[in-house]
């Protein structure tokens, strides 16, 4: 699963939330009903449950996008 996201910067970048399905809370968010909660709450990610990631996680652990990758952000 991954998010691709657009910064205040312009940026666009994508973030892998692979890793985090391992751990904790974000485990649940392998239920795709789930992941599709998914809201920008203050340049962070909100899922219902009270999941998040904070806006500097979801910078400095993505990538950025390379023009042909196809891009439909959050």
């Amino acid at each position: 699963m991954e998010l691709a996201l657009v910064f205040e910067n312009g940026e666009q970048r994508l973030f892998d939330l692979k890793p985090y399905l391992k751990l904790g809370v974000f485990a649940r968010l392998e239920k795709l009903a789930l992941f599709k909660t998914a809201r920008v709450v203050s340049g962070s990610v909100e899922w219902s449950g009270e999941i998040d990631l904070s806006y500097d996680t979801l910078y400095l652990e993505s990538e950025t996008m390379q023009a042909t990758e196809g891009f439909n952000p959050l």
